[in-house]
C-alpha cells in the first residue's frame, strides 16, 4: 500500500478506531527467531581496516559514491556510524597496551528478535527465515520508532527525500544476493577472511573453536550469541568489546520482551493516529492547493507582465522605425533636390557659354 493511500485510509477510518476497534501491536506476539538461519562472524583480530567491505557493499547495493573514496584511509581517524547512503562502515580503535590499532565493521546486526520490527506497528520490518531483517518502504509511515528502538543505533532516515523518505540499513544483501544463494557483498570483498558467512550455529561453533585454540588471543565471549536475545551478526575480539565501541550492558533479554508493556499501548496510539494524520494530511493537501493556486497566479502575472513588456517594446520599435523611415525620406528628398539644383546650375552655365 502506498504511503499516501495509507494516510488517506487512516483519515477515513479514524472515527471507527477511536470507538473501540482494536489494532494489533506488532510486539505483542513473542517470536524467537529462526534457529537455522544464516549469519556472519566478524573476527576483529583479522580485520586490517582496508575498507574493501564498504566498497563491496556500495557496489552490490548500488549506493551513491562517498565524498571520500574507499582508498582514503583518513576517514578512519573519525568515528562513523551507518547512514542512508552507507550501510556499513569500518572504524579504527586505539587499544591501551596494543601497538597496532584494531578495527570494527559496523552494520545491522540482524537481531533474532528485531527491536525495529517490535516497535513498528505497520510491520514495515520483517525477520526472514534466511536471517536478514528487511524493510518494506511501501507501508512505512515515517514514524521512525525503529530508529529509537534499535539498541545498536543502525537505521538511518532519508531526511533529504521530502516526499518519499525511507529507512535505510544493511539487509545482508537479501534481495541482490542472499535469496540467490550468493554471499553478501562485504563478505565476498573481504581479503583477510575477517568475515565468515554460514549457518548461525556453525558460526558459533567456529567462534568457540577459535577461542579454545587461541585462549590468549581472544576474549572468551561471542558477542551476539546472547545479546538482546541473540543476533545473526556475531563478533569475536582480541581486546574487550567495550574498547571497540560496543555496548556490553545490553543483557540477554530480547527487545520484544522489554518493550511489550509499553507497546501494548500501541492499539490506543494507532486509534489516535488516524485523527492526527488525517488532520495533517488535510492541512498538507490544503497547503498544496494554496501553493498550486499561488503558483498559477504567479504564472499568470508573469505572462501578463511579459505580454505588456513585449507590447511596449513593439510600440517603441514601431515608433523608432517610423522616425528612421521619416529621416530616410527627408534625407533622400534633400539629396534629390540638391542633385536637381546642381543639374539646373550646370545647364545654366552651359547656356551662358
Amino acid at each position: 500500500m502506498h504511503r499516501r493511500k495509507f494516510l488517506t485510509l487512516l483519515g477515513a477510518t479514524g472515527a471507527g478506531s477511536l470507538l473501540g476497534q482494536s489494532a494489533e501491536a506488532a510486539s505483542n506476539k513473542h517470536f524467537e527467531g529462526y534457529p537455522d538461519s544464516f549469519g556472519v562472524l566478524f573476527d576483529s583480530t583479522q580485520c586490517i581496516g582496508c575498507r574493501e567491505c564498504e566498497a563491496g557493499c556500495n557496489r552490490v547495493n548500488e549506493l551513491p559514491e562517498p565524498e571520500r573514496p574507499f582508498d582514503d584511509f583518513g576517514v578512519l581517524e573519525e568515528k562513523r556510524r551507518t547512514t542512508e547512503t552507507a550501510y556499513t562502515v569500518v572504524n579504527k580503535y586505539d587499544v591501551p597496551g596494543r601497538e597496532e590499532p584494531f578495527y570494527r565493521k559496523i552494520q545491522c546486526n540482524h537481531c533474532m528478535e528485531p527491536a525495529c520490527a517490535s516497535a513498528c506497528f505497520v510491520k514495515a520490518f520483517t525477520k526472514t527465515p534466511l536471517g536478514a531483517v528487511v524493510y518494506d518502504p511501501s507501508v512505512c509511515v515515517g514514524c521512525r520508532y525503529c530508529m529509537i528502538a534499535c539498541p545498536f543505533d543502525i537505521p538511518a532516515y532519508e531526511y533529504d527525500k521530502v516526499l518519499e523518505p525511507r529507512i535505510m540499513k544493511c539487509t545482508m544483501c537479501y534481495e541482490p544476493r542472499l535469496i540467490k544463494g550468493r554471499l553478501p557483498g562485504c563478505v565476498e570483498a573481504c581479503p583477510t577472511e575477517a568475515l565468515v558467512f554460514g549457518k548461525r550455529q556453525r558460526l558459533i561453533n567456529l567462534a568457540r573453536q577459535k577461542i579454545n585454540a587461541f585462549p590468549d588471543r581472544y576474549q572468551h565471549h561471542i558477542y551476539g550469541e546472547q545479546e538482546m536475545g541473540g543476533t545473526n551478526w556475531l563478533y569475536i575480539s582480541g581486546p574487550p568489546f567495550k574498547q571497540l565501541g560496543m555496548n556490553e550492558d545490553l543483557g540477554t533479554t530480547p527487545a520484544p520482551k522489554l518493550t511489550s508493556g509499553a507497546l501494548s499501548l500501541v492499539p490506543m496510539v494507532v486509534g489516535l493516529w488516524p485523527v492526527l494524520l488525517g488532520g495533517v494530511y488535510a492541512i498538507s493537501k490544503r497547503r498544496e492547493k494554496v501553493a498550486e493556486q499561488e503558483k498559477q497566479q504567479a504564472v499568470q502575472r508573469a505572462v501578463a507582465d511579459t505580454k505588456q513588456e513585449a507590447k511596449q517594446e513593439l510600440e517603441a520599435f514601431k515608433e523608432k522605425a517610423e522616425q528612421e523611415k521619416k529621416k530616410t525620406v527627408e534625407r533622400e528628398v534633400k539629396k534629390a533636390l540638391e542633385e536637381a539644383a546642381a543639374s539646373q546650375k550646370d545647364e545654366e552655365d552651359k547656356g551662358d557659354e
